[in-house]
């Protein structure tokens, strides 16, 4: 999991390397072990007022389109420079209105043992029609998690931050070399 340093790093890079002309707003900077994902908020197309709902949605999805054919280069050279900073894949998106598009991101493998009850849920989604494959059907249980369980997510991300604060406020960590008169070493006299 990234640190608030990290993400604060991350966020400042990102607003300084970017031009200014691409987003409104950063609404997204985000990192796991493989990715950084970045979605910003372009500006809305200047429609007459009473617009009808679905004009405007298609005129913002039509926006997005645009935004990602003209800026494709660019955003392939900063993706370039943030994976050599960061050593992580960069993906993209954009939200406009409502509407809000990926451009690129990863599916990274992860491995897991499951026991029979739990691989019969699997198969249950794929025999319902929910799921083509294990993978697929453990990919739609996590974002089912996700969804319903929002604020106890947000609760458990927000107590590591705190663990984090106090890791950086305490002592360094010692190593074992030089630990003169330490428990370890009257342990072993």
């Amino acid at each position: 999991m990234i640190t608030d340093k990290g993400r604060q790093e991350l966020r400042g890079w990102f607003a300084g390397r970017l031009p200014e002309s691409w987003f409104t707003e950063l609404v997204e900077v985000s990192a796991d072990r493989e990715e950084i994902t970045l979605i910003g908020r372009i500006p809305e197309p200047q429609l007459p007022p009473g617009t009808p709902t679905t004009e405007f949605e298609a005129a913002c999805e039509g926006r997005i389109t645009e935004f990602r054919e003209r800026t494709r280069m660019q955003r392939v050279e900063v993706a370039r420079e943030a994976q050599l900073r960061f050593r992580r894949q960069l993906s993209w998106g954009a939200r406009c209105g409502h509407s809000q598009e990926m451009f690129t991101h990863i599916s990274a493998p992860v491995m897991t043992r499951l026991k029979q009850p739990e691989r019969l849920v699997l198969d249950t989604l794929i025999a319902g029609g929910v799921a083509r494959s294990r993978s697929d059907a453990l990919a739609w249980c996590v974002r089912l998690v996700e969804r319903h369980t929002d604020t106890w997510l947000a609760d458990l991300r927000e107590s590591l931050h705190g663990v984090e604060q106090v890791r950086t406020e305490g002592p360094a960590p010692a190593t074992l070399d030089g630990l003169e008169g330490s428990a370890l070493e009257k342990q072993d006299r």
